[in-house]
């Protein structure tokens, strides 16, 4: 697989910071106003490409932050553990650079998918950090099996992720899985139709092209990623949140978020698109995400 020199994937300044134990990590920021935060999701393509509708559309009107997680985009992929610890000190790094620039006010946070985990898990550690959350698809609603097991556990299966390395496996496996056309297909699955977001298909197919970016994918595939205790972290959150999702493709089972659908601080928004919603439902996403900061 070529390396391919890596552009930005959104406007405004890039920076590199780092934070305890995270490495470098790496950010855009843009605009002026009040800060908010966007967290892309976790795939094998991921980056802050994900957040490009509304990193774009936000900086007219708030100071808004990409953060790239570590093993995406300008961030550090050392060959090294993956796990929703890292991701999440990397969202408390990222946070404290926030408050640095911006002031000492809570921020409004925004994550898709599997990061929607890791920053309401930062947001229970550091509540006062953040003044609402919204999770766009996320993960730890589907039916199922109870996720309460010891805090700090994970569903990784290190027989998977040694099967996954292997002696050379690793790399083919990923590239196997990072052809363009591969890629295209599971973004297909994400929005549920043929017709997907071209630029984001370019860019994921470039940022797989970086070295290293296979580490944290493959973390990713072995479970190391996904948190055994994350329904308490959802229990426990006392500040404003707002969950979002669609009806179509391969993310659509939300049968747990029932258990909060009563709680005053938690309300939902279905639209009627793929995992994406923010790309494909772009006007009415914005106008309910803001009423939701309004109220």
């Amino acid at each position: 697989m070529t390396t391919a020199t890596l552009s930005p994937s959104v406007s405004g300044e890039r920076f590199e910071f780092s934070g305890a134990g995270t490495g470098r990590l790496s950010a855009y920021a843009a605009g002026e106003g009040a800060p908010l935060l966007l967290v892309h999701s976790i795939n094998a393509a991921a980056s802050a490409a994900e957040m490009r509708p509304l990193h774009e559309h936000y900086r007219a009107t708030r100071r808004v932050f990409s953060i790239e997680l570590p093993g995406y985009g300008f961030a550090e992929r050392s060959d090294r553990a993956y796990t929703p610890r890292l991701m999440t000190d990397a969202i408390h790094a990222m946070t404290a650079e926030i408050r640095r620039r911006c002031g000492d006010r809570p921020v409004d946070a925004l994550a898709l998918s599997l990061s929607s985990e890791f920053l309401a898990r930062a947001a229970l550690e550091s509540p006062a950090a953040y003044r609402s959350l919204a999770l766009v698809s996320p993960t730890g609603f589907e039916g199922g099996r109870e996720r309460s097991a010891a805090p700090g556990t994970t569903l990784a299966r290190p027989w998977l992720y040694g099967a996954l390395r292997g002696p050379g496996w690793g790399g083919a496996l990923f590239r196997g899985l990072t052809r363009p056309g591969v890629i295209r297909y599971f973004l297909r699955r994400t929005w549920g139709a043929d017709e997907i977001d071209e630029e984001l298909c370019r860019y994921c197919v470039l940022t797989t092209r970086q070295p290293g970016a296979e580490h944290a994918p493959l973390c990713f595939l072995g479970g190391g990623l996904f948190s055994a205790d994350i329904h308490p972290v959802y229990d426990r959150l006392e500040l404003p949140v707002w969950v979002s999702h669609g009806v179509r493709g391969d993310f659509t089972n939300y049968r747990r978020k029932s258990s909060f659908a009563q709680r005053s601080n938690w309300s939902f928004t279905v639209f009627e698109t793929g995992a994406m919603p923010h790309f494909e439902a772009g006007e009415r996403f914005v106008a309910d995400y803001d009423a939701f900061l309004e109220r």
